[in-house]
């Protein structure tokens, strides 16, 4: 809500300066690079469009040089952002995430679902009724309550919602019906 907006932009950048990039093999990493430098450069593309679009860089947005060979990054942050910009309207698969402002549970569950994407959604509070209305009311395939949106146990059905899904879902028992093919057979014995 806009209320703590800025104390959880904050948070956000506070916890974003103790993010290690490095080598995904050595300890301490948090994030490793991005899998080649064609994605590094569709990551770099996204953060000069956004700047260009007005969207403020709280956080990060660079290229990273590391001792070793790969594609690294820093962790990225936005805000002051617009839900219908392509930053945000688009499944841009890089550590980049957007802050917006809304004034209330009504207004982020809205936007939440303004989109033709929905595979993950969160939620950070304290009241159970701010919870049970998100995790009714988003439109996405896993939502999450003060956890993570990514990271899914593998006994639980995994999939998105609109453009976010194709077919069944491919975790748990569903998983069956993701790596088979249902074949409907007659015979007649003689």
């Amino acid at each position: 809500m806009d209320s703590i907006h800025d104390a959880f932009v904050e948070g956000v950048i506070a916890k974003m300066k103790t993010l290690k990039v490095g080598h995904a093999l050595d300890d301490g990493i948090f994030m490793g690079p991005v899998v080649d430098d064609k994605q590094l450069a569709s990551n770099m593309d996204w953060i000069e469009k956004a700047k260009q679009s007005g969207a403020n860089l709280a956080f990060g947005g660079e290229r990273l040089e590391m001792p070793h060979d790969g594609y690294y990054m820093s962790p990225t942050l936005f805000t002051e952002t617009d839900n219908s910009w392509d930053i945000n309207q688009e499944e841009v698969f890089a550590p980049l995430a957007c802050v917006m402002r809304v004034k209330d549970l009504d207004e982020a569950i809205a936007m939440t679902n303004d989109t033709r994407f929905g595979l993950t959604g969160g939620i950070i509070t304290q009241s159970l009724r701010s919870s049970a209305m998100f995790k009714e009311q988003v439109q996405a395939g896993c939502v999450m309550v003060n956890l993570a949106t990514a990271g899914t146990d593998y006994h639980v059905p995994f999939g998105g919602r609109k453009q976010s899904s194709f077919g069944p879902r491919e975790q748990g028992q569903y998983a069956k019906e993701f790596y088979t093919i249902v074949k409907t057979a007659y015979q007649k014995a003689y």
